[in-house]
């Protein structure tokens, strides 16, 4: 990945760490693999402090000075915490909860997060969620459809990824290259312990998300027995009915969030119907040649990242 990668600045000085309110777990990807969901269901548990802003993307991005220089990547990257005391301010009122997290799917992409972790907080406890790379590539593509990001077809948007990534786009936009799970999780097994870190998949979610969920909690050595509110569905990608109103209540805003968290249950269950209504949720349609070619493309890289993980990813590759 390069880009923005090679603008961000060595690590500092690492004194009296232990003194500072950091997270002591992350969901670190991978993106458009259910993260959102797992970390609002996550967030309900009482044992849990979630940071109001879920994707702070400190680890990759500290110190950092210009970003992403995309469509709409100004409006994208806001939320980015760059500096260390602005990010230990996301958890100054943990209080007595045993676990702190945020989740920021950059970081099992960024070559960077990975090492910058384990200088901050070594003990963490690290979650990653794997989709089907081809199929993840896709949700990317049309998570951006939605937003009117992308005004491409799929098969350019891949044609364009190199260019796009050397001008320095958004990473969102890397639809091919962060599907390469194997390169990108070997760091963290070779910084981190095994125990420190959890493996899921995005067809275990969807097949039996509580037994995921208490996987977690049990992971987290939290109460595995509580049951959070899973009725209402998160960050559904689609096209809109009505992008005015999908500019109105789903772009994303400091003031917007800050009027949800206040808002009663209720009323935030209205607010997420409001946006699955106007979404028209259709099934991936990506051409049978392009799918055949990025399976061939991923088929290595999912063998490794089996053996790695000690997983049987069959369902993802094109042959034994």
């Amino acid at each position: 990945m390069t880009g923005y990668a090679d603008r961000l600045t060595a690590l500092p000085p690492c004194d009296h760490l232990l003194e500072m309110t950091l997270p002591n777990f992350l969901i670190i990807g991978a993106q458009k693999s259910g993260t959102s969901a797992i970390y609002a269901y996550l967030s309900q548990h009482p044992q849990v402090f979630a940071s109001e802003i879920k994707e702070p993307a400190f680890f990759a991005f500290e110190g950092a000075q210009r970003i992403f220089a995309g469509p709409d990547d100004a409006r994208a990257g806001r939320y980015i915490v760059r500096d260390l005391e602005r990010y230990r301010r996301l958890f100054r009122t943990v209080g007595d909860r045993a676990r702190a997290g945020e989740a920021s799917s950059i970081y099992m992409y960024a070559p960077q997060a990975a090492e910058r972790i384990r200088h901050y907080i070594p003990n963490a406890k690290l979650i990653a969620v794997l989709r089907d790379p081809v199929d993840r590539a896709y949700s990317a593509y049309r998570h951006l459809v939605r937003d009117g990001r992308e005004t491409l077809s799929f098969e350019e948007g891949l044609a364009a990824e190199p260019s796009r990534t050397a001008a320095n786009w958004h990473p969102i936009f890397h639809y091919k290259q962060r599907g390469f799970y194997y390169a990108q999780l070997r760091r963290y097994f070779e910084l981190f312990s095994r125990e420190q870190i959890a493996v899921y998949t995005y067809d275990e979610f969807k097949a039996d998300p509580r037994a995921l969920l208490k996987s977690m909690f049990v992971f987290l050595d939290i109460d595995p027995d509580f049951q959070p509110d899973m009725s209402v569905r998160h960050n559904v990608s689609g096209i809109p009915k009505s992008r005015l109103l999908h500019a109105i209540i789903g772009r994303p805003s400091r003031a917007k969030d800050l009027v949800k968290r206040l808002l009663p249950a209720g009323a935030q269950r209205l607010h997420a119907a409001l946006m699955r209504r106007n979404i028209v949720v259709t099934e991936p349609r990506i051409a049978p040649e392009t799918e055949r070619a990025l399976q061939e493309e991923y088929r290595e890289d999912i063998v490794q990242l089996e053996s790695l993980i000690g997983r049987d990813l069959s369902a993802w590759r094109t042959g034994p």
